[in-house]
């Protein structure tokens, strides 16, 4: 059984007791979080396929930790004109793990 998740404008085949890395979230390390921007469930060999969401699914996931990527580097310049910006940037993660897809009534 998974679900295919939408959140911070990106995809996550998402299963009971998996753990992922999404961008930041609001809320504590230990808190319970839910997402109901589910796009697909697949349980027993059955896809269901939301239009654009499935109303009466969440998954429920866990916060592990937050923390912050790997550093990259954003280097502009223009040729010949000394015209040179050096600057870097490390995107901000929450970890979850998944504790269950709930199913509502449908």
């Amino acid at each position: 059984m998974y679900a295919i998740v939408e959140t911070g404008g990106k995809q996550y085949r998402m299963s009971p007791g998996k753990t992922f890395v999404v961008e930041k979230l609001e809320g504590q390390v230990g808190e319970e979080v839910v997402f109901d921007r589910i796009l697909a469930l697949v349980e027993n060999g059955e896809t269901k396929v939301g239009q654009p969401f499935l109303e009466a699914v969440q998954v429920k996931a866990r916060i592990l930790d937050h923390g912050k990527g790997k550093k990259i580097i954003v280097f502009k310049y223009k040729p010949k004109k000394n015209y040179r910006r050096k600057k870097g940037h490390r995107q901000p993660f929450t970890r979850v793990r998944v504790e269950e897809i709930a199913r509502g009534n449908e």
